[in-house]
């Protein structure tokens, strides 16, 4: 059984609460995510004072500031990280969080085993060869890219060091419209790339979620938080705990229902094989000696006799005995 790897992106649903990011931790562990992953930046290093919010931001805020004015509550500092990162081992959780520029690299090198490229940094060259160089797993997001785009990122990451990546199919909305999703484009991308290929989700609910990993997904990265109506930019298109417990249950479920590419009954079906199939049996009174005919034989339940698919070699036989109506036929 492959295991998928479930992220649970907590992202900056801590509204700058050190408080709230330990909660989220412990809801993750609760849910039974094996990652619980945040989002480290430096404002001035990630966004100008001139840039704006995207319209999903303006609409789930209810405002029209600058991405910084937003971007400056939303910030954990150093130390408050190195808390939450001890938390994670405290509780028996992976920490991640996405460093959104060289210097969060630096910080969070010593304590992540891997790293996730958010979609908004695959055209980031320096950014993509200060990860690469740190010869750490890759998972890399897709959201607003071309197939080009995407090769380009590989590119770079892989002849600067990172040879083992995980591509992320994604759609860069919150949340993202179901029509957008084009699930289909996970079999592209591993025909494409020949490396695992996972999902990351901005839909609502968790319906999308359990269809990629039914379509084998390695990597399933879902936003929660600990209450949808929080103010915030991601809160809205986010899972609250039972439904993140929810999306991990199934998950795991989907797993062990996958099982391999072997048809053959499974041991649990075996034993319904009697009840549910059909022997050839007698349609009426058959006397020693009588040939069988499609007239004086038929097939019913259960299924210990001779199987139908003799129906053929029975056909004029000679009756070796009497055979009451209904009776398994006995050669």
């Amino acid at each position: 059984m492959e295991k998928t790897l479930i992220i649970a992106e907590a992202g900056v649903n801590h509204n700058g609460s050190l408080k709230r990011a330990l909660e989220l931790v412990d809801a993750a562990k609760e849910a039974g995510a094996d990652i619980v992953k945040f989002q480290t930046f430096d404002v001035d290093r990630l966004v100008s004072r001139f840039a704006p919010m995207a319209d999903y931001q303006k609409k789930n805020l209810g405002t029209d500031e600058s991405q910084k004015e937003m971007l400056n509550q939303l910030t954990l500092t150093h130390d408050e990280f190195l808390k939450v990162a001890q938390h994670c081992r405290e509780v028996g959780i992976e920490f991640l969080s996405t460093p959104f520029d060289i210097d969060s690299v630096h910080f969070l090198d010593p304590l992540v085993r891997m790293w996730k490229v958010p979609s908004g940094e695959i055209t980031n060259y320096p950014y993509l060869v200060e990860i690469a160089r740190t010869k750490k797993k890759v998972i890399l997001s897709t959201g607003m890219s071309t197939l080009s785009e995407i090769h380009d990122a590989a590119d770079v990451l892989k002849s600067n060091g990172a040879e083992d990546l995980t591509i992320l199919h994604c759609t860069t909305e919150y949340p993202a419209p179901i029509d957008d999703v084009n699930l289909n484009v996970m079999s592209t991308l591993r025909k494409e790339f020949g490396c695992p290929v996972g999902y990351s989700d901005h839909t609502k609910g968790i319906e999308v979620s359990l269809a990629a990993a039914a379509m084998g997904a390695s990597v399933i990265e879902k936003h929660f938080t600990l209450d949808r109506n929080l103010p915030g930019p991601d809160h809205k298109a986010s899972l609250e705990p039972e439904e993140l417990k929810e999306l991990v249950t199934g998950i795991r479920k989907i797993e062990r229902a996958k099982g391999n590419f072997t048809k053959q009954p499974s041991e649990t079906e075996l034993k319904n094989r009697v009840a549910a199939r059909k022997s050839v049996v007698a349609a009426c009174r058959i006397k020693q000696g009588e040939a069988f005919t499609e007239d004086n034989l038929t097939t019913k339940r259960p299924g210990s006799g001779i199987s139908p698919m003799r129906w053929n070699d029975l056909l004029g036989r000679k009756a070796v005995r009497d055979f009451e109506e209904d009776e398994l036929i006995e050669l």
